[in-house]
């Protein structure tokens, strides 16, 4: 049962449309119960009417049987009375009567077959012990019976007089149900009649009401799809259902979504052309410069060609930048994952960065609380350390510090760089991480930089799993704390 139960539900699979599925359910609940109720009514017709035909041939028979008695039928079979009586039964439910006497041997039989012929049965053995049976077979039609022919007779007894209950005899009887097969068949064919209508009314039914139910998807549908052509870009709103509500909302968020990176996407891109567009714009200007002063002494040229070289050099910066955070957007960038001793990629990069720190009297000082080895990318991480600590540097005062402080607990390791710098303001925090944003725009040339190292830094926090927060005051310098997994955790 389970197996076919499991049949259905695969083939129902096959069917991918909402609308033809609840076409199909609609249909199967409307027509299966009106053929199951014209199926039991019918079998309950028949039922009732061989019962009844039964317990009215029945009771013929028991009359009959007493007549039987009465005139001695079994010992001489010539009475003109039982013979109509049993002619008119036979003709009344186009039947067969056999009357077995006491020896089994047939006294009378209507169709003249078995006259005189020893019957032995089951049927016939029990009704000379007294029982009254019945039969229906409803394959050839016919209801057979098999009703006891008694008589009372008064036995003395030592007590005295007593009536006791004696079977003389047998009659088989078979009777037609072809009257009640005719009544059945007519009234099937009504109902079958009625069901054709009732059909055609639950199909249409069924029709409407898939189309009234899935008229939510089809707007659905139909928004998404100006969205997609490009003909609106409002949200869309069908709160028929609870269904349709949710699966809006859902997509209402993705086209927010999907605004804040196509905004990005025109900000990066006009970003780019700015920082870009300026390196060439500055040569353009030192060329022509040249160009115009035929006679120009060698001092000009040697310092026009150095500024030229230098804004080269910071188109080159910009442009290796831009090639390291696409390959930091990449989702499926692998990282070379090993195990680093945080402490010495720490102090390694520290070293390296304070030359630049000592040009602008910054101290650079490294706490180390507690030795911390985990599995990461070395490259990735050098990248992490060295612009926090460069840009603490950066846009820190004179005579200023920077601290990193490294420490870790069972899960995570964290590197605190603290600056007493020029702080962010309150209003820039949560823009320092996009690409080519820059607090301070009138000094970004004189700091240098392209404004995509923070945005460099979080990518290859996250690639790692870890997370990175920042605290500052406007004036007195910023904190950047870092946290990352000791253990790779694989994407």
């Amino acid at each position: 049962m389970l197996l076919k139960l499991r049949e259905v539900f695969h083939k129902f699979r096959l069917f991918p449309s909402l609308r033809v599925r609840l076409l199909v359910i609609i249909m199967v609940v409307g027509i299966l119960p009106s053929v199951l109720m014209r199926y039991g009514i019918m079998q309950s017709y028949e039922d009732r009417a061989v019962a009844l035909r039964t317990n009215t041939v029945q009771n013929q028979l028991r009359i009959l049987a007493n007549h039987l008695i009465t005139y001695n039928y079994l010992q001489d079979n010539s009475s003109e009375v039982i013979g109509a009586e049993l002619a008119m039964l036979s003709n009344l439910y186009d039947g067969r009567v056999v009357i077995i006497g006491g020896n089994f041997k047939v006294v009378k039989d209507t169709y003249d077959i078995s006259q005189g012929k020893t019957i032995i049965s089951e049927e016939v053995i029990r009704s000379f012990r007294g029982e009254t049976l019945s039969n229906y077979d409803s394959v050839h039609g016919y209801i057979e019976m098999t009703t006891p022919i008694t008589e009372t007779v008064k036995i003395m007894t030592d007590n005295g007089e007593v009536e006791e209950t004696v079977v003389r005899g047998v009659m088989l009887t078979s009777i037609s149900t072809d009257s009640i097969i005719a009544t059945m068949d007519s009234l099937n064919q009504r109902a079958m009649i009625l069901e054709a209508l009732m059909i055609v009314v639950i199909i249409s039914i069924a029709i409407l009401l898939s189309d009234i139910l899935t008229r939510p998807f089809a707007r659905i549908t139909q928004a998404i799809n100006d969205v997609k052509a490009g003909y609106s870009d409002k949200s869309i709103s069908v709160p028929d259902y609870m269904e349709t509500v949710h699966i809006v909302d859902a997509f209402n968020q993705l086209l927010g979504r999907m605004k804040v990176l196509d905004d990005s996407r025109q900000e990066f891109v006009a970003n780019v052309s700015h920082e870009l567009k300026t390196p060439l714009a500055s040569m353009k200007v030192l060329a022509d410069s040249l160009l115009a002063q035929p006679e120009a002494p060698v001092e000009m040229y040697q310092e026009f060609m150095g500024d030229i070289t230098a804004e080269i050099d910071r188109e080159n910066q910009i442009i290796t930048d831009l090639l390291a955070l696409v390959k930091m957007d990449k989702k499926a960038a692998d990282l070379n994952i090993s195990t680093v001793n945080i402490n010495e990629l720490t102090e390694l990069v520290l070293k390296r960065l304070r030359p630049i720190a000592r040009k602008k009297d910054v101290e650079v000082i490294f706490e180390s609380i507690r030795p911390v080895t985990a599995e990461v990318d070395e490259v990735k991480m050098t990248l992490i350390i060295s612009n926090l600590v460069e840009n603490a540097i950066k846009y820190n005062k004179e005579h200023g510090s920077v601290e990193v402080v490294l420490n870790a607990d069972h899960q995570m390791f964290s590197l605190e760089i603290s600056d007493t710098g020029i702080g962010i303001p309150e209003d820039s925090l949560e823009h320092i991480y996009e690409r080519f944003y820059r607090v301070d725009k009138s000094h970004s040339k004189e700091v240098g930089g392209t404004g995509l190292g923070l945005a460099i830094t979080r990518s290859a926090i996250l690639m790692h799993r870890g997370s990175i927060t920042v605290q500052s005051l406007e004036g007195e310098g910023s904190t950047f704390i870092v946290k990352i997994p000791l253990s790779h955790i694989a994407g």
